[in-house]
C-alpha cells in the first residue's frame, strides 16, 4: 500500500468519525427536545436562514420557551457538530442590541437536513406492520419493456420520457425492497415473542398466511419478467446511458463529482440485474421465498408449543398485564379483594352443596372445626381436577379428504385448460359460440388486456403461459359479440381474438406480432427452464 492510499484511508476514516457528531443532538441528555425543536425551524422550508432571536420567537409561537441566549448557544453547538452553518449578514436593524442578536444567522447543512429528516421519520414511525408495495413489480416490468423498446431504436429515443422511466424503475425497486425489509423485520420481532398466544396469535397467523403468500405470489409472477427484460437490456444499456447523458445535468462549482440519480451508470443496471438473478449468491426473490418459509416454520413451532400438553402452554402475559393495571389503579382494600379473587386466597370456610348437603346446618358461615368432613373424590384430591382419565380417541385419517381435494383441483384445472383451448382454437371471437366456462375465461383475460392496453397506450393483450392462450384486444368501430347457451356478451368498440402464446395473431401488425411473439417465446422458454 502506498503512502497516498494510506493517507486517503485515514482522511476517509476521520471524515466518517466526524459525521457521527451529526446525531449527537438527538442523544443530548437534557436538551435533546430543544435541539430537535431548533432543527425543526431550519428544515421547515427551503433555504431558511435564521438568527437566534428569530429561532426564539418561532419556538415561542409553538409554546416552547427558549431565550435568545439559549437559542444562540444551541445553534453554535449544532454548528460544531456539523448540523448548522453560520452565515454572516449585515441586516438593517434599528438598535445596536438588535444588531448583536441578528448579525450572525444560521442555515442548515446538507448532511444536517438529511440527518434531521431521518430522525423525524424515526420518531414519528409507528411500531407496527407496514404494507409492502408489491404492485411496483408489475409496473417495473411494463416500464422495462418501454425502455427496451427505445434502446432497440436509438435514433427515436425520447430522452425526457426515457429518463422518467429509468428513474421510476430504480425508485420503485428501492421502495419495494425497503418496504419488504421493514415488513420482515416486523415479522421477526413478533415471531421472537415467546408469549404469542390466543387472539393475538390468531390475528398474526392470518396476516402471515395470507399477506406473505400474497407477496410471494406477486414476486413469483413478476420477477421472471423483470429479470428477463433486464438481461435483454444490459447489452443495449449504452444507448440508454448516451441518451441520458445528453440531458442537462448538475455541475458543482469546485469541479467535484456530483452524485447522479440511479440508472445513469452501467454499474447501477448490473447491480439491479444481480439482485434478480443472484450473481453473487442467492437472488432477491429466492431470498424472499426462503424468508417466508422460515417465518412459517417459526409459526408452526409456536403452534406446537401451545398445543403440547407437556409444555408450558399458552402464555398469560396479557392477563398478568391487565391484573397489574388493576392493582396499580386500585385502593388498598380493593387490591386485597382483587388479589383474593385472582389467586383464590380466601379465608378457610365451608362451602355448601345445596339440597345434596347431608347436614343443612353446615353453611358457609360454619367453621371448619365444627363442620363434618366432606368426602373428596380421588381425582380431585390427587390431581386437582375432575377430568376423566383414559385413552384418547384416534385422530381420523385425512387421506380421503386429501385425495378428494386433489381430484377437485385436477378437474378444475382441466376445465380451465379446456376453456383456454377452446378460445385459442376459435381465433377471431366475433359471432363465436362459446361454452360458459370459455366465456368466463374470456371476460377475465379481456379485463387484463384492457389494463395492459391502458398502461401501454396501445393495443392490449393478456398472456397466460400456464393455460397457453393469449387474448388480444384492439379498438374497433364495430363490437365483438360472443354467444353462449346462457346468454350473449357484447364488447362494444373492441375487436377480440385469441391465439397461442408466441403465435402471431391474424389482425396484429407484422412489427407488433413479431416483437410480441419473440417475447412470448422467450418467456415460455424461461418458464420451461424453471420448471
Amino acid at each position: 500500500m502506498t503512502t497516498d492510499d494510506s493517507t486517503d484511508e485515514d482522511s476517509l476514516a476521520a471524515e466518517r468519525d466526524g459525521r457521527r457528531d451529526l446525531y449527537r443532538y438527538v442523544t443530548a441528555d437534557r436538551y435533546a427536545a430543544e435541539y430537535i425543536a431548533v432543527m425543526d425551524q431550519f428544515t421547515r422550508t427551503l433555504l431558511t436562514d435564521l438568527s437566534a432571536a428569530e429561532v426564539s420567537e418561532s419556538l415561542a409561537e409553538r409554546g416552547i420557551v427558549l431565550s435568545v441566549e439559549d437559542a444562540e448557544t444551541r445553534c453554535y453547538s449544532l454548528v460544531g457538530w456539523g448540523n448548522l452553518l453560520p452565515v454572516a449578514r449585515d441586516p438593517r436593524v434599528p438598535t445596536i442590541a438588535a444588531l448583536t442578536h441578528s448579525r450572525v444567522r444560521f442555515q442548515v447543512t446538507q448532511l444536517g437536513a438529511l440527518v434531521h429528516q431521518q430522525v423525524t421519520e424515526l420518531l414519528n414511525r409507528r411500531d407496527g406492520a407496514r404494507e409492502v408495495a408489491r404492485e411496483l413489480l408489475g409496473s417495473m416490468a411494463l416500464l422495462l419493456k418501454n425502455i427496451l423498446a427505445q434502446a432497440r431504436n436509438p435514433r427515436a429515443i425520447d430522452a425526457d420520457a426515457l429518463a422518467a422511466d429509468v428513474t421510476t424503475v430504480f425508485t420503485s425497486h428501492t421502495y419495494f425492497t425497503d418496504t419488504v425489509r421493514q415488513f420482515y423485520a416486523y415479522l421477526a420481532s413478533v415471531l421472537a415473542r415467546y408469549d404469542l398466544a390466543g387472539e393475538e396469535y390468531s390475528t398474526f397467523k392470518g396476516l402471515l398466511l395470507e399477506y406473505v403468500h400474497l407477496i410471494d405470489t406477486d414476486v413469483s409472477r413478476h420477477s421472471p419478467a423483470v429479470r428477463h427484460r433486464l438481461e435483454e437490456l444490459l447489452p443495449l444499456v449504452d444507448h440508454v446511458l448516451a441518451a441520458l447523458d445528453s440531458l442537462p445535468t448538475l455541475a458543482s462549482p469546485d469541479g467535484t463529482p456530483v452524485e447522479r440519480l440511479p440508472g445513469r451508470q452501467r454499474g447501477d443496471w448490473s447491480e439491479l440485474l444481480s439482485w434478480y438473478r443472484g450473481d453473487s449468491g442467492q437472488s432477491g426473490p429466492a431470498h424472499l421465498r426462503a424468508t417466508a418459509e422460515k417465518a412459517l416454520g417459526q409459526l408452526l413451532t409456536n403452534a406446537r408449543r401451545m398445543l403440547t400438553s407437556g409444555g408450558t402452554g399458552g402464555a398469560r402475559r396479557s392477563d398478568l398485564l391487565h391484573l397489574a393495571t388493576l392493582f396499580a389503579e386500585a385502593s388498598v382494600e380493593e387490591a386485597h379483594r382483587g388479589f383474593a379473587a385472582s389467586f383464590g386466597t380466601y379465608s378457610a370456610r365451608h362451602l355448601g352443596f345445596g339440597p345434596d348437603e347431608l347436614d343443612p346446618r353446615d353453611t358457609a358461615s360454619t367453621s371448619w372445626w365444627d363442620a363434618r368432613p366432606v368426602d373428596v373424590p380421588v381425582s380431585l384430591r390427587e390431581r386437582g381436577d375432575r377430568a376423566a382419565r383414559g385413552r384418547s380417541s384416534q385422530v381420523p385419517d385425512p387421506g380421503m379428504d386429501i385425495v378428494r381435494l386433489q381430484e377437485e383441483a385436477a378437474q378444475e384445472a382441466a376445465a380451465r385448460q379446456a376453456a383456454a383451448d377452446e378460445l385459442a382454437a376459435a381465433g377471431e371471437l366475433h359471432e363465436q359460440r362459446l361454452t360458459p366456462s370459455a366465456r368466463d375465461l374470456l371476460l377475465d383475460k379481456q379485463s387484463e388486456a384492457a389494463d395492459h392496453g391502458f398502461a401501454a397506450r396501445g393495443p392490449g393483450r393478456a398472456d397466460d403461459f400456464d393455460l397457453r392462450v393469449t387474448v388480444h384486444a384492439e379498438d374497433s368501430d364495430s363490437p365483438t359479440v360472443t354467444r353462449s347457451d346462457d346468454g350473449d356478451v357484447t364488447f362494444f368498440r373492441l375487436k377480440l381474438y385469441a391465439s397461442r402464446p408466441g403465435a402471431a395473431a391474424a389482425s396484429a401488425s407484422p412489427d407488433e406480432a413479431g416483437t410480441d411473439g419473440d417475447e412470448g417465446n422467450d418467456t415460455l422458454r424461461q418458464e420451461g427452464q424453471q420448471l
